[in-house]
């Protein structure tokens, strides 16, 4: 329910707070009071455009703020809850306009689109007025009114999900069968590609191995003459290093009195022959392990070779031929145009087909039973409403029977004809502001143990009736207002006398200051605005009396 409307800077209003409450609210005021001022605010916050002649003259930008109470409502719940924008039971919308036109709405905070804003007021509010929020109109309301009252609203869900399935299987099944004979000649080349890979089979560190031997066996001899050459001059030459060493220790060794020097001398010599004896060591180790093979080096060159042209024709390093073996084996695994796979998509496109004409026909059943019986309902509230000439009809049309819709198998359309001579039209065709009002009522309250929207506006529903026919007006909105939320805006006591709650709207001030108030009444304060709206210009005591009359039946 709404719960807070706040409104700065709008039109002629510098500042405005309106509580709301449960039930039935009427508000009520002289004609140019104001009353429309919170009804546009309000719509502005549900995405009505704007621009900036609603913004107060002198002010930067005009601010509204909506609070709606959502612990009751799980749609909206649900949406938020989709978008991030959860936060507990409440849910804030707001609406700037700045002087310069600039518009901006917020959800919960939250920066959001007016096509957003518009979507989830949807689920909390609805307005009945000759302004462009009227659910009523739109056929697909319609048909969703249609199918809640009929108890259908599960199965409408349960339709659309068989639809859902039936279209995504067909969709597969006829894309596989698009690309049969395209996936028959990937699958030829990928085979092709993993037989190439698969004979290579390289395995791993294979190739810098292979790159290691072929520059070994490649330079060989070089390796061979200059290690040779090492090993001689070290140790196995006539004239060697280990020999001169060899003959400076024995020298050093054989003198009696050294300097105190020597000792140091001899240990860096000995430790120097060792070193040179170690890398003589590892110089016949190279020797032994390199050898003169040209047929080796010819195996080696011929299988890198093989190697980089495979890289190269894929445009790939050879370390990551590997890799793309495995990349083109998940390929060909994946391809799924088999005939396995299209028999699979086959059966369960007929059975999400069959599972849909069965609840399909079934829905079509229980609309046509509700339609007949919310036909007499709404007629018998519009003949109290002074519109017993008024002949309604929920037109159910069949669609193209070849294809699952995902609302059923028919559209719904609510026909209406206000003169007997005249014929079936649409809502927005037919109805005048004030019938479409009465009409809207008639069906809300027929409907409404099954489809309490949480909050309803009427904007001067009982325009162009009086007397009694307004005093049921007021009954219909009574009784509404004890499953939703009900806003009225009015002219007629009869109307306002049914009010749970009663907020008056006046305009206060001087010319140069005049601003709009509103002002939630009390017991008292509600018999003087009724005999207001009785009388003329001067409150006599029948006025009074009849006021306390009217409010006392209520009670």
């Amino acid at each position: 329910m709404l719960n807070h409307l706040s409104i700065s800077n709008f039109a002629i209003t510098a500042s405005l707070e309106i509580e709301f409450k449960e039930g039935m609210t009427v508000l009520t005021g002289e004609t140019g009071a104001g009353k429309s001022i919170m009804l546009d605010a309000l719509g502005l916050t549900l995405g009505d455009r704007a621009d900036n002649s609603v913004v107060r003259q002198g002010a930067e930008r005009a601010d509204i703020h909506a609070t709606f109470d959502i612990a009751d409502i799980p749609r909206a719940q649900q949406w938020l809850q989709e978008r991030e924008l959860l936060l507990g039971n409440d849910c804030l919308l707001r609406r700037v306009i700045t002087a310069e036109g600039r518009s901006r709405a917020f959800i919960n905070g939250q920066p959001a689109t007016l096509q957003d804003v518009r979507e989830l007021g949807s689920f909390l509010i609805d307005i009945h007025s000759q302004h462009a929020h009227q659910s009523l109109l739109k056929k697909t309301y319609q048909r969703e009114l249609l199918d809640a009252f009929a108890g259908a609203t599960e199965l409408c869900d349960a339709l659309g999900q068989h639809c859902a399935d039936y279209q995504h299987s067909n969709r597969r099944l006829r894309d596989l069968e698009t690309k049969l004979d395209e996936q028959s000649a990937q699958e030829q080349l990928l085979r092709y590609q993993l037989d190439e890979l698969e004979r290579l089979a390289i395995q791993p560190g294979e190739i810098e191995e292979l790159e290691i031997q072929q520059k070994q066996l490649a330079n060989a001899e070089q390796i061979l003459s200059a290690n040779h050459h090492s090993l001689a001059l070290c140790r196995e030459g006539e004239v060697n290093a280990l020999g001169i060493l060899h003959q400076a220790l024995s020298s050093l060794s054989s003198c009696q009195h050294g300097h105190p020097a020597q000792e140091s001398a001899i240990q860096l010599i000995e430790s120097s022959r060792i070193q040179i004896e170690e890398a003589a060591s590892e110089l016949q180790k190279v020797i032994d392990d390199t050898e003169l093979d040209p047929t080796r080096l010819q195996e080696v060159e011929d299988r890198l070779d093989a190697i980089y042209q495979t890289a190269r024709k894929h445009k790939i390093q050879p370390e990551a031929l590997p890799s793309l073996q495995a990349q083109l084996q998940e390929e060909l695994d994946n391809l799924d145009a088999t005939d396995e796979k299209l028999d699979e998509l086959r059966k369960a496109r007929d059975k999400a087909l069959a599972d849909y004409r069965q609840k399909a026909d079934k829905l079509t059943k229980l609309r046509r039973s509700a339609a007949s019986k919310m036909k007499k309902l709404v007629e018998a509230k519009l003949t109290e409403l002074a519109m017993k000439h008024c002949e309604v009809e929920f037109a159910i049309s069949p669609l193209d029977a070849e294809q699952p819709h995902s609302h059923g198998q028919e559209d719904i359309e609510i026909l209406i004809r206000t003169n007997p001579n005249s014929a079936m039209g649409p809502l927005n065709k037919i109805a005048s502001g004030g019938e479409l009002s009465r009409i809207s009522l008639a069906i809300q309250v027929a409907a409404a143990q099954v489809t309490a929207i949480p909050t309803i506006v009427f904007d001067e529903v009982d325009v162009g009736i009086g007397g009694a026919t307004a005093e049921i007006v007021g009954q219909l909105l009574k009784d509404l207002g004890k499953r939703s939320q009900v806003l009225c805006v009015t002219h007629q006591a009869q109307v306002a006398s049914q009010g749970n709650n009663h907020i008056r709207v006046k305009k206060v001030g001087s010319k140069s200051a005049l601003r709009t108030d509103l002002q939630l009444l009390d017991e008292s304060e509600k018999i003087e605005e009724i005999a207001r709206m009785l009388g003329g210009i001067a409150i006599t005591e029948n006025t009074l009396a009849h006021a306390r009359e009217m409010l006392g039946v209520r009670h």
